[in-house]
């Protein structure tokens, strides 16, 4: 009996201890614990670790051609039993005599910066109007809606190729492209949250003494349906990353010499028999990063989840 009750003690303290700790840090310590999120994690953070660092690790220039070395040569590491009379090249030459180790890891400035600048301006606007949306109603909510629908009713692709055909090719064009077609998603997201919290006590207690829509909206509204938008973001990135590689690949996003991972498919896309490292590595890089991003967006969607609380 004595047992027991000290096991019951133990719990009831554990369960206080838990009680005690913020939503934060609830939140924090899933996240920490949980699988995916771990090896999401740990792949973005090498990707930016090489991101940052990249002008100190890469050994050449990536815009550069190598003067009097050879085209599409295969990978040479001494280490692994590469004759010292070659240089070295991690990852070999591609068809322009540029290292291409020097390039991937360029690439992944470029991957990131496309992925969080396009999903950053998605996210600002589409949180826009599917807020006003939801919290607004009425013929606002349907225009707004309407409009969205219609976007959404293309293909994601074949819509950002529709804009890059009135706005141009180069990666601005394409970054824009991009922004545009994922409003739409983080517009739905957030107004259907949007419209069950509107509906909860606190919101109509506020409501009760006065205080202004707006405020409503900006202070009890918004911060507690900014949870699925997050969510919704982690994996947008990598879709953003996809994207911009394809359009690249298609030779509508970033232009010759630009070391930008879908570019590089695109180059060497007819070399994939007598060089495949020259579109392995590439797309290894791609597959790495939207991996990376879409397992920390399984484990936030997880971690996020009310009903773990």
């Amino acid at each position: 009996m004595a047992t027991e009750a000290t096991v019951r003690t133990l719990r009831g303290a554990q369960a206080d201890t838990v009680r005690a700790r913020t939503p934060l840090q609830n939140m924090w310590r899933r996240l920490r614990h949980h699988r995916s999120a771990q090896v999401g994690s740990a792949i973005l953070a090498v990707l930016v670790f090489l991101a940052v660092f990249a002008p100190v690790i890469a050994p050449y220039d990536p815009l550069v051609p190598l003067a009097d070395s050879p085209r599409r040569t295969p990978p040479c590491i001494h280490l692994l039993g590469c004759p010292a009379s070659q240089p070295e090249h991690i990852f070999g030459l591609d068809g322009n005599s540029r290292d291409l180790f020097s390039r991937v890891l360029y690439g992944a400035q470029l991957s990131l910066k496309i992925g969080l600048v396009t999903i950053s301006f998605g996210i600002l606007v589409g949180a826009i109007l599917g807020a006003v949306a939801g919290f607004a109603g009425g013929w606002a909510d349907n225009v707004i809606m309407r409009l969205m629908d219609v976007l959404l009713a293309f293909p994601a692709l074949l819509l950002a190729i529709a804009i890059m055909s009135m706005l141009g090719t180069g990666l601005i064009n394409a970054l824009i492209a991009i922004a545009i077609v994922s409003i739409p998603v983080y517009a739905r997201v957030l107004r259907s949250r949007v419209l069950e919290v509107k509906q909860r006590e606190f919101v109509t207690a506020a409501r009760s003494i006065g205080v202004l829509p707006l405020r409503i909206l900006w202070v009890h509204v918004l911060p507690n349906s900014i949870a699925p938008l997050i969510v919704q973001g982690t994996l947008g990135i990598a879709a953003a990353v996809l994207s911009a590689a394809a359009l690249s690949f298609l030779g509508l996003g970033a232009q010759p010499p630009t070391p930008e991972w879908g570019m590089m498919l695109g180059e060497e896309r007819n070399s994939i028999f007598n060089a495949p490292h020259l579109v392995v590595f590439p797309g290894l890089a791609i597959m790495l990063t939207v991996l990376g991003f879409n397992l920390l967006g399984d484990g936030l969607r997880d971690v996020l989840d009310p009903r773990l609380d």
